[in-house]
């Protein structure tokens, strides 16, 4: 079953933990974090500092949007975390293209990211479609 659907079978979320597309960027952060201490990447501080801000800005942003309980702002906030995926993506293209990490874990994590944008583009779609202007205005 696909994530949009799973959003429209469950539409109001109590937080933000529960949400897919948060889990799914908890784990690319993770996944980023496990490159960084075990490559070569940790040694390159500006692209080490910048991958690993850009994760973590997907799941803050994903978190931050959803708390100010209105679906204009969640919105913008997750405009701003797929902005933030997709430069990590770009990282992970520079992290590839200095021999920090394998083409085996750049694909991976690469098609990850690019699935990560995809459903967060989904659920900004279906929050626009939503008549629910979200929870402070229940």
């Amino acid at each position: 079953m696909s994530i949009f659907i799973i959003y429209l079978l469950k539409p109001h979320y109590k937080s933000f933990e529960e949400l897919e597309i948060y889990k799914l960027a908890r784990q690319q952060c993770n996944e980023i974090w496990k490159l960084i201490i075990n490559t070569s990447l940790g040694k390159d501080y500006k692209l080490r500092e910048q991958i690993n801000g850009s994760s973590d800005s997907v799941m803050d942003n994903i978190a931050e949007g959803f708390g100010r309980g209105g679906n204009k702002e969640f919105i913008n906030f997750l405009s701003y975390a797929k902005g933030s995926c997709s430069e990590t993506k770009a990282q992970l293209q520079r992290a590839l293209d200095r021999n920090h990490i394998t083409e085996k874990d750049y694909s991976k994590l690469s098609k990850r990211s690019q699935e990560l944008i995809d459903q967060i583009a989904k659920f900004i779609n279906y929050l626009k479609k939503s008549e629910r202007k979200g929870p402070k205005f229940d």
